[in-house]
C-alpha cells in the first residue's frame, strides 16, 4: 500500500494503547481470535487480478525499552505489506514513530503473532476490523466520532458491532467484484458455522482440473520448505485442502519450522480444517 492511501495514518490525533485497560485487553483479544479472516482475505487479495482492498495492516507494539522521561515505553503503530508464516507477522512500518528511536517509518518489521494489538483492512470506503479503534471511537461523542471517522476518510460503522468479513460493494461494476469479497460477519463474537471464502468456492473447479493434469502439484513444496497445503490451510481454505488431500498432498509433511498444515490451522483458528486433516489415514 502507497504512503499515500496511509496520509490519514500520519495526520490524525496519536492514541496510546494502554495494555493495562481490561477493554483495550479484551480487544486486542479480539483482534487475535478473529485475525484468521482478515489472513484468509489478504490470501486471496494475492490471486486478484483486479485489487479488491484498498488497506491491510496490523498494529504492534514497539518499544526503546523502559523509559525515565514520563513518555509510555510503547508506542502501538500500524504496520502493512504483511506477511505471516503461522507464528510470526512481518511487514513494514507505517507510521513514523513520535519519541522512540529503534524504529523509523519505512523499516521492516518482524513480531511474534502474539504481539498482535489490531488488524484492519477497507474496501470501498468502509473499515473492516479495527477493535481498538472502535473501542476509542465508543467514548466519543457523535461529533468526536464524525471528526475522528473524516479524519481516517473511512466508515467504521457502529463501534459496537464490528465486522470480520467483507461485504460485497453494493454497486459493484459489471457485477464482477460481488464474488471477491466473504459474506459479512456483522458481530465481532459471533461468526457463525465455517464457511469458505467465494473466491475458494469458485476457483475449485479450476484447481480441481489443474491437479488433474498434474497431480505432483498437490506435493510441491516452495523454496521457504511450505507445500499448497500448508497455505491452503493457514489460509482457510478448506475445499482447496480436501482436493489437494484427494490429489496425494502429504498430510504430514512439515515446514522448515517443524508445523504440519494441521497445526497451522488449529493455530491461527481454523478448527475444522485441522480435524479433517487429523483425520486422514496419514495425518
Amino acid at each position: 500500500m502507497s504512503n499515500a492511501k496511509h496520509s490519514h495514518l500520519m495526520s490524525e490525533p496519536f492514541f496510546i494503547f494502554n495494555r493495562t485497560d481490561p477493554a483495550m485487553v479484551h480487544a486486542s483479544e479480539e483482534a487475535q481470535r478473529t485475525f484468521r479472516y482478515f489472513w484468509r482475505e489478504l490470501h486471496w487479495e494475492r490471486r486478484r487480478i483486479v485489487p479488491g482492498l484498498d488497506m491491510a495492516m496490523v498494529k504492534l507494539p514497539f518499544t526503546d525499552g523502559p523509559r525515565t522521561d514520563g513518555r509510555p515505553d510503547y508506542e502501538h503503530m500500524w504496520v502493512d505489506d504483511l506477511d505471516f508464516d503461522g507464528e510470526t507477522l512481518s511487514g513494514v512500518l507505517i507510521n513514523q514513530p513520535n519519541w522512540l528511536t529503534s524504529v523509523k517509518q519505512g523499516d521492516f518489521i518482524q513480531m511474534p503473532f502474539s504481539h498482535l494489538g489490531d488488524w484492519m483492512m477497507s474496501v470501498g470506503g468502509r473499515a473492516y476490523g479495527g477493535f481498538t479503534v472502535n473501542l476509542m471511537r465508543a467514548g466519543m461523542d457523535s461529533q468526536e466520532r464524525k471528526e475522528h471517522d473524516e479524519a481516517w476518510g473511512l466508515d467504521f460503522g457502529d463501534p459496537a458491532n464490528v465486522q470480520v468479513e467483507l461485504s460485497p460493494p453494493e454497486k459493484p461494476k459489471g457485477g464482477l467484484l460481488a464474488g471477491l469479497f466473504s459474506r459479512g460477519s456483522k458481530e465481532s463474537t459471533v461468526t457463525g458455522t465455517f464457511h469458505d471464502h467465494p473466491m475458494c468456492v469458485n476457483s475449485l473447479e479450476k484447481i480441481g482440473g489443474q491437479l488433474r493434469n498434474d497431480p505432483s502439484l498437490a506435493s510441491s513444496v516452495d523454496e521457504g520448505g511450505w507445500s499448497l497445503l500448508h497455505r491452503e490451510a493457514l489460509g482457510g481454505n478448506w475445499g482447496v485442502v480436501k482436493l489437494l488431500v484427494k490429489h496425494g498432498a502429504d498430510v504430514a509433511a512439515k515446514t522448515e519450522s517443524g508445523r504440519t498444515a494441521a497445526e497451522l490451522a488449529r493455530g491461527i483458528g481454523w478448527p475444522e480444517i485441522a480435524d479433517y486433516l487429523d483425520a486422514q489415514p496419514n495425518g
